[in-house]
């Protein structure tokens, strides 16, 4: 003869069910909890610690007026990027990226970028400058020049162009690309 469980035993087993649907409960919500700071979390990151993660590699970079430019990632600050390309040096002002191909899935955080990230743009046209070579300039509406940089500001960079050495302001922020003339 079977003997049906007492009301200790279903109690018991009632208990048991609550317990495992709880466990279950809190296991999902810390799903969902863990995916929510991990998205949250990505919504900090910018493109310029995905390009911090790229450096060495080799990325296409679409700047707004120069079209596409592919080379090895040399070097990243806040606001530009180092691009060496077909023997040419790239300088590419960030605000000018409409797109990036070839990058990592993964950042490097801003706690962990070098120092000589903190140099503004105005270091790199500098070190461009001194060097007292022709350059091609691209500005972000398309237009291109032949010339030599000189004086650098805090936001604008003297341009010096034509035979009769005619020098003028360029800000910033019309600018997309600087690159060495000859490869």
């Amino acid at each position: 003869m079977t003997r049906e469980p007492g009301w200790e035993q279903r109690l018991l087993t009632v208990f048991d069910d609550l317990e495992q649907q709880a466990a279950a409960a809190f296991g999902a919500e810390r799903e969902a909890e863990v995916a929510e700071r991990a998205r949250s979390a990505y919504a900090d990151v910018t493109l310029t610690s995905r390009l911090m993660a790229a450096r060495g590699t080799r990325v296409t970079l679409a700047v707004e007026g120069v079209g596409a430019v592919s080379g090895e990632l040399q070097r990243v600050a806040a606001d530009w990027c180092l691009l060496g390309a077909g023997g040419q040096d790239w300088i590419v002002r960030l605000p000018a990226v409409v797109s990036v191909r070839g990058l990592p899935s993964h950042a490097v955080a801003e706690a962990a970028w070098p120092v000589t990230a903190r140099l503004g743009l105005g270091s790199a046209l500098r070190r461009v400058a001194d060097g007292g070579e022709e350059c091609r300039v691209l500005l972000r509406d398309g237009t291109a020049y032949d010339a030599r940089l000189g004086r650098v500001g805090a936001d604008f960079v003297e341009v010096v162009t034509g035979d009769h050495a005619e020098s003028w302001v360029l800000a910033f922020a019309a600018l997309a690309a600087v690159h060495s003339r000859e490869a």
